[in-house]
């Protein structure tokens, strides 16, 4: 590796301290440009660590195409003046292998082999983030590229680009937005007008698909985390290389959008989610979210709490090139935010006393696909001595963790090893996913929601600045099994300890603990649960993870779920929440 770092200057390679690369601006302006190409240098020493020139690979223990990705970062290093790394030819020389082995991996279509890490393969694909990420390269760099290497990678895109233009933007997604961000990049730099014309045509289908909320659906509901914010990043290009003004409002919306659905503590809510469940990263944002005084004041609230900013290449690099400085607008600090839909309450945020309550009434049917996740838990409770404490979000083949369950939950598992699951529970037996669900503003806030045959509520009342209570009732007239489920976030190492006065560190041992065991208290990651006493606890309930292709899980990704059995004597169930004020 000596070696490949003789390639460049050693000025290029000065590392800047992470910790130094971003304090916040003055409180009404946000500025960043003049510190990011000052990092470059550093971000380039560390990209080329992964780098092999013999293959052009980066990250070379499992290739996939996305790998290359990272040539997007070395291009804007290598066009910005200003900076040791500006029209290094050694550089230039790193970035054409780099594009170079994607060529060499494309098939007559301009798709590649999706491999994963874990070594699996889901087919082919004409990766969106690989084809702009690389279009966006030849941009920087095609003019100073050797001609017999700028010839070859025009072909190669224009290949892959015929096909995305002919074939793959057939209906709004977020997949399909970011190939038509790529495909106006491709028709600026290659030279062809009517892809500008499609790539514009699309997008502009894109604003008008947005709700008057700032999210898009795909499966019937909200994307409120990574997905949501790839329709921005993609709008965000095409601002940038277009300005097209048409697409700032959409910008705007889903800015907003995201400033509500954000914890305190930066992460994102996970509630109203349909494809990922809770994650602990701190979401940095991409150059969308720059095109507006809420979206620039959310980056920098995001950038304050998550020092990896100083890390993110890729996202640096697309911030110099394309994002833009500029006006805040103070983030919100209400109490209590709804999200409307069509004039229909649909979703809350509820802030108070530390606490931070998030609910959601959407409902979708559970879909026969592994990435549309079931619409199972629509409450998440946070507090900021803690961070999330429970909800979770969503998954599939898993109805304990679903907020209340009618029928028998044994009756959707997941079988080890299928790679083509039946997601759908048997007609009449199991209800585990609200088919209505409607919205409970007030002092008390909640859901009323209805399970096949049940009419089941839950709400959600404050008691102290400490202390906040979790009711659940629930009408008993099918005769079908009802039990209500609350999930609390795994947090590994952290100690359990029941009313009995038993303790279990958490590991990836599974535990159980009967209502007698239980007895009606349980004490973990600094709250109190007090339960009802035919309450029981079982770790860890596992999800289907749909990016692992036979949808295993690690018991980290689980939940720690009690369960509240109902009968004719427990129609109704109070849980208090509490944080000692010693915690």
């Amino acid at each position: 590796m000596i070696r490949l770092f003789t390639l460049i200057s050693w000025a290029c390679l000065t590392l800047l301290e992470a910790s130094n690369l971003y304090a916040a601006a003055p409180a009404e302006e946000l500025r960043f440009k003049e510190k990011f190409v000052a990092a470059m240098p550093g971000r380039v020493r560390e990209l080329l660590k992964v780098y092999d020139p013999a293959t052009g690979h980066f990250d070379g223990k499992v290739w996939e195409c996305r790998d290359q990705n990272r040539m997007y970062a070395l291009a804007v290093a290598y066009a910005t003046p200003g900076q040791p790394c500006h029209k290094d030819p050694k550089l230039l020389a790193v970035i054409v292998k780099a594009g170079d082995a994607l060529i060499e991996a494309m098939d007559s279509e301009g798709a590649w082999v999706y491999r994963k890490k874990d070594g699996s393969t889901w087919g082919m694909i004409r990766s969106p983030w690989v084809y702009a990420r690389w279009i966006m390269t030849f941009a920087l760099i095609g003019d100073d590229m050797p001609p017999e290497r700028r010839e070859a990678w025009q072909q190669a895109l224009t290949l892959g680009f015929t096909a995305i233009a002919r074939n793959d933007l057939k209906e709004v997604h977020n997949i399909a937005s970011f190939r038509a961000m790529g495909l106006y990049q491709a028709g600026l730099t290659l030279g062809r007008p009517e892809w500008c014309r499609q790539a514009a045509d699309f997008l502009l289908k894109v604003v008008a698909a947005q709700f008057e909320g700032g999210y898009w659906k795909e499966g019937g509901g909200p994307l409120v985390v990574e997905y949501n914010a790839v329709y921005v990043e993609a709008l965000g290009h095409y601002y940038a290389m277009s300005h097209d003004r048409r697409v700032l409002p959409a910008l705007e919306k889903a800015a907003a959008y995201h400033t509500h659905f954000t914890y305190p503590d930066g992460r994102s809510v996970e509630t109203l989610d349909q494809r990922n469940p809770f994650s602990p990263v701190v979401p940095l944002g991409n150059v969308g979210f720059s095109f507006s005084p809420v979206g620039r004041a959310w980056l920098q609230q995001q950038w304050a709490r998550e020092p990896k900013i100083a890390r993110d290449a890729d996202l640096m690099a697309a911030m110099v090139h394309h994002g833009e400085e500029g006006p805040m607008t103070p983030l919100p600090a209400q109490d209590t935010f709804i999200l409307p839909e069509a004039g229909v309450p649909k979703a809350a945020t509820i802030r108070r006393d530390g606490w931070f309550v998030a609910l959601s009434a959407f409902t979708t049917p559970v879909a026969n696909v592994r990435w549309h996740q079931d619409r199972q838990n629509l409450i998440s409770i946070y507090h900021d001595k803690t961070g999330l404490l429970l909800g979770g979000g969503n998954t599939k083949l898993q109805p304990a963790w679903s907020n209340f369950t009618v029928g028998d939950p044994s009756l959707l598992v997941h079988q080890p090893g299928d790679t083509n699951p039946n997601f759908i529970p048997p007609a009449g037996r199991l209800f585990h996913v609200p088919s209505d669900a409607q919205l409970v503003e007030g002092p008390e806030p909640g859901l009323d929601l209805t399970y096949g045959p049940e009419q089941c509520r839950l709400r959600v009342r404050w008691v102290a600045p400490q202390t906040i209570a979790y009711q659940v009732e629930t009408t008993l007239t099918s005769g079908l099994p009802v039990a209500a489920h609350l999930t609390l976030l795994p947090k590994i190492g952290k100690t359990l300890t029941n009313g009995s006065g038993q303790t279990a560190v958490l590991d990836n041992a599974p535990l159980e603990w009967s209502a007698r065991e239980l007895a009606g208290q349980l004490r973990y990651s600094g709250c109190q649960l007090t339960l009802p006493a035919t309450a029981t606890l079982a770790w860890p309930k596992l999800p289907h993870n749909p990016y692992v292709k036979d949808g295993h899980a690690e018991p980290a990704e689980g939940r720690i779920v009690i369960t509240l059995p109902f009968d004719a004597q427990h129609t109704r169930y109070e849980v208090l929440i509490e944080i000692p004020a010693n915690n």
